[in-house]
């Protein structure tokens, strides 16, 4: 059976949407578990996927696993199993997140090459430079990271791009290692912010949290702890995007409106009402007309996230006038493009670059994601096209939302998974 979702184009998206803990968070602070003996609790926990599947990973590293709702309750043993080679490495990119913790605690580990979504070549060899400067050997061996120390120790490591995955897996082999850690050029994420969080409260020594100089003074030993995850700033956006393309009045409860602050910028440039909740936990998004041509770049954070870049694409599809979107960072992003014209949009890619005229209206047609944010961002362009849009390989979808279609449905939109054949009518 191959599940789909039916998307009848028309709707108005209107009302309230709480957004959950962070994705791109949770798989990391489940990771930095392994670094401290005990029990470890995490809450807020998006019930997707890839958090079951990062639980298998952890459990056959030795440690035992329970999830409930949205807490993770994570007991890591004295003696860890070094070797993350379990089926479940192959379906997540974000399971080589396993390495800086092994070798900070095991300092040995097999680290099988992770899978995840196809979106353009992700290399390992800033996570393995980072190593080898702290002391370890690192080769890829039989499709496996293999890295091994006698001891660890303090470096000045400097990353020639600012990799999400190279500071995490830095930091946390680095939290251990005496000495002195300099990591510059370093990711400022809010999520490496929520991580450098957790790993203080473990009994780490970090500073520089959010800058591009992470300082690390390794400790003989970190003690479990129970945190929370931020929320999704990345579905946060997605909400913000899909009200501004249906013309709808959203508002968006559970994220830091300021970790979406170039985001928002972007959507008010194209005719978006946005206000922030006198709380500070959210966001309102109107938009009374037809939204306006704006160019987008992605570059790292605190510029315009590379997943949101179908968004993007999905909503100057529909606006009135020219956009460009320039591509920085994952080169096979713009096969989204190649689905996009499936549903009539006016697009054209030139290497890193692609120009969208906006059209008043797309049409419906059956779409592929290659992605969990190309899926999404085919859910939102059929919101804007005539007749019936079938998305197909919604897995992916799943894999980053929890609670997708019942919170579509919530909002207006007349979103359906179904079974096997497409509903074509």
């Amino acid at each position: 059976m191959t599940e789909h979702f039916l998307v009848r184009g028309g709707a108005r998206l209107v009302g309230e949407v709480e957004v959950v803990g962070a994705k791109n968070s949770v798989l990391k602070l489940m990771a930095a578990a392994l670094l401290a003996e005990g029990t470890t609790t995490i809450t807020n926990c998006p019930q997707i996927l890839d958090v079951p599947l990062m639980a298998d990973v952890l459990r056959s590293l030795g440690c035992e696993v329970t999830l409930d709702g949205d807490t993770a309750t994570i007991t890591t043993p004295a003696e860890l199993n070094h070797r993350a080679d379990s089926p479940s490495m192959g379906k997540l990119r974000a399971s080589v997140c396993v390495l800086g913790p092994l070798v900070g605690r095991c300092k040995r580990a097999v680290v099988a090459l992770p899978g995840g979504d196809a979106i353009g070549s992700r290399p390992l060899d800033m996570h393995q430079n980072g190593l080898r400067q702290l002391g370890a050997h690192s080769e890829i061996e039989h499709g496996c990271v293999v890295a091994e120390a006698e001891g660890l120790h303090g470096a000045q490591i400097w990353l020639d791009f600012p990799s999400v995955g190279a500071t995490e897996n830095i930091l946390m082999a680095a939290v251990l290692a005496p000495g002195t850690t300099v990591i510059d050029n370093a990711a400022r994420e809010p999520e490496i912010v929520n991580l450098c969080t957790m790993l203080t409260e473990m009994g780490a020594r970090v500073e520089g949290a959010g800058t591009s100089t992470l300082t690390v003074e390794g400790v003989e030993r970190l003690r479990p702890t129970e945190h929370r995850v931020i929320g999704d700033r990345i579905v946060g956006a997605t909400w913000a995007f899909a009200a501004a393309m249906t013309m709808g009045d959203v508002t968006v409860r559970g994220v830091n409106p300021h970790h979406l602050d170039l985001v928002l910028e972007k959507l008010r440039a194209a005719g978006a009402e946005i206000t922030t909740l006198d709380d500070g936990d959210g966001f309102r998004v109107v938009q009374d007309e037809r939204p306006r041509a704006v160019d987008f770049v992605t570059l790292p954070y605190p510029g315009f996230a590379t997943d949101l870049q179908p968004f993007a694409i999905a909503l100057t599809s529909i606006a009135e006038g020219t956009s460009m979107i320039t591509e920085n960072l994952f080169e096979a992003r713009f096969r989204f493009i190649e689905e996009m014209v499936r549903l009539g949009a006016d697009a054209r890619t030139d290497g890193h670059h692609a120009v969208v005229r906006g059209v008043e209206r797309l049409s419906s047609a059956p779409v592929w994601a290659s992605d969990i944010r190309a899926g999404v961002g085919l859910v939102l362009a059929g919101l804007r096209a005539d007749g019936v849009t079938e998305v197909w390989d919604v897995f992916h979808i799943d894999r980053g939302y929890p609670m997708f279609v019942e919170n579509m449905q919530k909002l207006g939109a007349d979103v359906r998974r179904v079974d096997d054949e497409p509903d074509r009518a």
